[in-house]
């Protein structure tokens, strides 16, 4: 019956060990792929609207507002013991530059989207860790020390990461993988566009833009978390502030009403998916990654994109991959993974520092009490 109950236990004990490393270890992975994967569905979704006429005015609004809507009910489902901010703080000043970088980063982006591809924008997403990594010495969030070989990394990795972007907005090359002949409705999708050199200059260039200013958010988003970190309400704010700001300037932009309506059925499943996945499932499971595994871990999965995108693009929108596009975004995944291992050297040595400090100070009192009291017995 003891062999029994100590088997029982050891099943237990076996069972909670593989629950707690799904939740930390393969529960985290799968969310991020996922994550990546709606990202780039949602990209895809809006490049295929507006090819059928819908503007990248309208899809911003409509999507923040129907962010606004899902994250209402979830701020008094989640947090009925959390006060809310007050108006007068500056915790909604911040909340309102996020709204105000959010939607111009999200603006510039749809439109090189709009002139170029999906898989473009997918890539040039890339360049988030090291424009990051800038703004924080920018800001002297981040300590440089230049003979430090993780300093070392994350300054080569920012310089290869723009230099395989540059790569990808300024040489396009031929054609490496052609459109697929059986996606005849995609194909004729992407006449109308015809994305020309000039178009896809433009389009890589808006993208830089919308990116940088994504690292201003990140860089504003962490100082909100730190004066009030509850994700749920930041977040409703955030789309909030973000509708209140695109619906004037949507109005001024498409004053004619029937551009409004969301009639080809395409256009309605992409506000809906952009709303229900970009705007609450995408910033929520981020945030819980980050808190979870790191930031580091996080941005370790911008590469996976790249692939999903150029597969999604061929089968939907029957786009051809192009020679620089492989090109550049090898040299600048290549950048990314070594601003991310400078990241994570700089984590690990810090983390070694704190525990050989705090394991430093118990020995040294030990020393000094001994100390003192060999010297009362001597006296």
């Amino acid at each position: 019956m003891l062999d029994i109950g100590e088997g029982d236990r050891e099943g237990r004990g076996g069972m909670e060990m593989a629950r707690r490393y799904g939740y930390k270890e393969i529960l985290p992975c799968t969310a991020m792929v996922a994550v990546e994967c709606s990202n780039v569905v949602i990209n895809i979704l809006f490049k295929a609207a507006s090819l059928k006429g819908l503007s990248y005015y309208i899809f911003i609004a409509y999507s923040y507002v129907l962010g606004t809507i899902i994250f209402l009910p979830l701020v008094f489902l989640f947090n009925r013991e959390t006060t809310l901010p007050c108006l007068k703080s500056p915790l909604i000043s911040r909340i309102c530059l996020l709204g105000l970088l959010g939607y111009s980063g999200t603006i510039c982006s749809y439109k090189g989207i709009e002139l170029s591809s999906p898989t473009l924008a997918s890539a040039i997403s890339n360049l988030t860790p090291a424009f990051t990594f800038v703004l924080a010495v920018f800001f002297r969030m981040e300590k440089v020390a230049f003979r430090s070989s993780s300093t070392q990394a994350k300054i080569i990795g920012t310089i290869t990461s723009i230099s395989g972007a540059l790569v990808i907005v300024f040489y396009k090359g031929p054609k490496v993988i052609s459109s697929p002949t059986w996606t005849s409705s995609s194909v004729s999708l992407q006449k109308p566009l015809g994305s020309s050199q000039s178009n896809w200059i433009i389009g890589g260039l808006l993208e830089v833009v919308a990116y940088l200013l994504y690292s201003f958010w990140y860089i504003i988003q962490s100082q909100v978390m730190k004066i009030y970190p509850e994700e749920i309400v930041v977040n409703f704010f955030y789309n909030l502030s973000v509708a209140l700001i695109s619906l004037p300037i949507c109005l001024l932009a498409e004053p004619n009403l029937s551009s409004w309506r969301l009639t080809p059925s395409i256009a309605v499943v992409a506000v809906l998916y952009s709303g229900l996945f970009g705007s609450s499932f995408s910033s929520t499971v981020h945030t819980w990654g980050v808190r979870l595994k790191g930031p580091v871990f996080v941005a370790i999965f911008r590469p996976t994109s790249i692939v999903i995108a150029v597969v999604m693009s061929a089968i939907f929108l029957g786009e051809a991959v192009y020679l620089g596009s492989v090109i550049g975004a090898v040299i600048l995944t290549t950048g990314l993974y070594a601003v991310l291992w400078g990241k994570a050297k700089e984590e690990e040595m810090s983390s070694d520092n704190e525990s050989g400090s705090s394991s430093s100070g118990p020995l040294s009192s030990c020393k000094v009490s001994l100390l003192r009291s060999h010297s009362d017995e001597e006296m």
